[in-house]
């Protein structure tokens, strides 16, 4: 019989017994629900059986994997739930925005009104669902089969997005007689969907699910009325155009219309860093613009052609990085590792920097710093500034929303931006894209171009940049004066051109594989943009390479 080795332990286990069976043994070792396992180095499926000799290890809800696939189950759960509750004729289409905290944000389009008792009905479903414990069945049909069967279900978002897939099969889920469509992994059966909530938010609603670290415990946070208004305004416009998904973006790309989409993003982005610039030109006060957002956010090139903009308005920017106010390396603060906290706000002399913002906000001249990443030291070469009556310092850095920042600067005197690449597109009504993809497809990249870093090394180093920016950039996202959408309609579908490559030489054997696999799957999905098409000062230049910006 086949041995099984699970945390140095091994034990010998029928050939073909369920993954399911294998984690109910140890299940009480664990404090959370086992909802994946990992044999012999690949994520599967608890209903899948074991072929050999094999070395596990479980995954719950605290795991990121594991975590994404309760979030699709519940989705699962909960439209299975709308439609016990309504007739189909009563549901023209539920449509999975976007991630708000905790909580996913979905739309109700149908025939009677979205309100609290539609949704406590709807909750309450799910809860008897859950208790029934039913399974989560898979089977493998054909791509024609799949599209002729979505056609049929009127999810004809679905229907769209497989006429463009290379594929052969599809992967469809079902509950009870429910089918659909979903990319990724899923639980058992509906009893491990046990924590959710349904409530009322703006014209749609939220499903609130637990956070990573508490998989039992389910909270509605603060709603950033900001960041909301940002995400649903890049939705609506996407809705406007007629490209709410990959399928819609595929078929644009089929009937010629890529240029013209290209253009029309990028022009909507230039009007919106030109009502920007005139909103913090407004105010004489508003000396120093301060720009902040998570990694690969697009802040250089961002601050780049809002400094175009301030010189349209008869201003003279002057941009300053607050990574040349880095203290020397051998002074950073340590994380829980032991190893340098690149990105703790204590990383930045904040005394000299705000002695020198001072300074040029007293009419006075300074020196500049420029900081000397290979040496690690900061240095100077007789770069000095002084701030005329029509200049304007332009200061970027993931910490400029943190006032300890600039803690002696009055409040009046700074106009805050808050960049981040919020992706607009889904994949089809009920598989959102995580707005983390989009960033690090960019980042990846990016870092492959101009450091030489390997698709490996910017995975295994995305976690720690995921913690550093929920430390230190979204708790003070709501701070900002405006925030702005960097992300690009069109984006991944030019990435996917540059970042396949990249994916594809990660090893079998490495942690990452998994991953990598799941984001080239999902690549699949997307038609290719030719990179060339890009305008020169587009913010995707700053990670496909040929800026006319100095990025």
């Amino acid at each position: 019989m086949p041995v099984v080795t699970v945390c140095g332990e091994q034990r010998e286990y029928p050939k073909e017994t369920l993954f399911l069976d294998i984690a109910s043994d140890y299940q009480e070792k664990f404090e959370d629900d086992i909802l994946l396992v990992r044999a012999n180095g690949k994520l599967r499926e608890l209903h899948k059986t074991l072929h050999g000799d094999a070395e596990i290890s479980f995954l719950t809800a605290r795991d990121p994997a594991g975590q994404k696939t309760y979030e699709r189950s519940a989705v699962f759960l909960m439209l299975k739930a709308f439609y016990d509750v309504l007739p189909n004729e009563k549901i023209r289409k539920i449509q999975m925005d976007f991630a708000l905290g905790n909580g996913i944000y979905g739309e109700f389009f149908g025939e009677v009104p979205l309100d609290e008792d539609l949704l406590q009905q709807v909750k309450q479903q799910m809860q008897v669902l859950c208790g029934k414990k039913i399974p989560l069945k898979k089977r493998s049909v054909n791509t024609d089969e799949a599209v002729e069967l979505f056609g049929k279900y009127g999810m004809h978002d679905k229907e769209q997005l497989f006429r463009y897939r290379r594929a052969s099969r599809v992967n469809i889920y079902s509950i009870e007689t429910f089918e659909d469509y979903f990319y990724g992994y899923m639980v058992p059966d509906t009893g491990y969907i046990r924590y959710f909530d349904l409530v009322r938010c703006g014209e749609g609603f939220l499903l609130l699910l637990p956070a990573l670290r508490s998989p039992k415990t389910v909270e509605r946070p603060p709603v950033s009325k900001k960041l909301f208004t940002v995400l649903q305004d890049s939705y609506r416009w996407s809705d406007s155009i007629e490209i709410p998904n990959v399928a819609a973006l595929n078929k644009a790309i089929c009937d010629g219309k890529c240029l013209e989409l290209i253009l029309m993003q990028e022009a909507l982005q230039e009007k919106t860093i030109g009502e920007i610039a005139e909103k913090a030109a407004m105010d004489p006060k508003k000396r120093i613009v301060m720009i902040a957002g998570p990694s690969s956010s697009g802040k250089t090139t961002f601050s780049h052609r809002l400094s175009v903009q301030f010189r349209a308005l008869g201003l003279t920017p002057h941009p300053v990085a607050v990574d040349n106010y880095f203290k020397n390396r051998s002074d950073y603060p340590k994380d829980e590792n032991g190893q340098p906290d690149m990105e703790a706000l204590e990383c930045v002399d904040m005394e000299t920097l705000n002695r020198d913002l001072n300074a040029l906000l007293a009419g006075e001249t300074i020196e500049l710093p420029r900081f000397n990443f290979a040496a690690g030291k900061r240095e100077y070469h007789g770069d000095r500034l002084t701030l005329g009556k029509n200049d304007i310092l332009v200061l970027e850095g993931i910490h400029c929303l943190n006032d300890r920042l600039t803690d002696s600067i009055p409040k009046e005197s700074k106009f805050k931006i808050y960049i981040s690449a919020l992706t607009q597109l889904n994949v089809d009504e009920h598989n959102r894209i995580p707005t983390t993809d989009g960033r690090l497809l960019r980042r990846m990249v990016r870092d492959a171009r101009t450091r030489g870093t390997s698709a490996l090394e910017t995975m295994e180093r995305w976690p720690s940049v995921r913690r550093g920016e929920d430390r230190n950039i979204f708790p003070y996202q709501e701070s900002a004066d405006v925030m702005f959408n960097s992300a690009l309609l069109y984006e991944l579908a030019v990435l996917k051109i540059y970042a396949e490559p990249l994916l594809f030489g990660i090893p079998r054997d490495s942690e990452q594989y998994d991953e990598a696999k799941r984001i080239l799957k999902f690549l699949d999905y997307f038609l290719p943009i030719d990179g060339e098409m890009v305008p020169k000062n587009s913010i995707l230049r700053e990670f496909i390479g040929g800026s006319c910006l100095k990025v």
